[in-house]
């Protein structure tokens, strides 16, 4: 199996995962925080949607982020200079919760421009370096394989938050 197809799979698999633990979420479910200070399922969902773009536009083919270049934070009523990330405890309990529909429109977006990247990249790309802040040079697969961690792991933490809210398998 090639490279592009297998890494195509696993963000097939992470959004059926996504798609599942989303189905049937209420806006007040999207925006709950079992404490203050914790992120409620939004606001990692939007995290989610900026690390892939910052990952994807900026760091893999220095280009403008999409949340800029398709102006996502107007469509999103979020400030430009929104990351998505290093909140403090205030700012995440202050985060203006967008509708469940527009987060997951915005992630679609990105998702689609990660896909035809993939599918542009001849195999030797992937042996490429690129310069990760905190981490430092990495071949561009290891770029891929970092992004559809870090998805995984939020998408596990927001299955818990439902279940939290809901009970296990709601």
């Amino acid at each position: 199996m090639e490279l592009q197809r297998y890494i195509g799979i696993e963000l097939s698999g992470l959004k059926r995962a996504q798609d599942r633990v989303l189905e049937g979420l209420t806006q007040a479910e999207l925006a709950w925080r079992p404490a203050s200070g914790c992120n409620p399922i939004g606001l990692i969902l939007f995290h989610m949607a900026r690390t892939e773009d910052a990952l994807m536009q900026r760091m893999l083919q220095q280009k403008a982020l999409i949340w800029h270049s398709e102006k996502w934070y107007e469509k999103l009523g979020l400030a430009e200079d929104e990351e998505g990330s290093h909140y403090t405890a205030d700012q995440v309990n202050a985060f203006p919760m967008p509708a469940l529909a527009d987060i997951l429109s915005y992630a679609d977006a990105v998702r689609a421009k990660t896909k035809e990247k993939l599918r542009s990249m001849p195999v030797e790309a992937f042996n490429e370096k690129v310069t990760f802040p905190n981490f430092g040079e990495m071949p561009v697969g290891a770029l891929f394989s970092f992004m559809i961690a870090h998805a995984a792991e939020h998408i596990g933490e927001i299955s818990y938050l439902r279940g939290m809210q809901r009970g296990m398998d709601k």
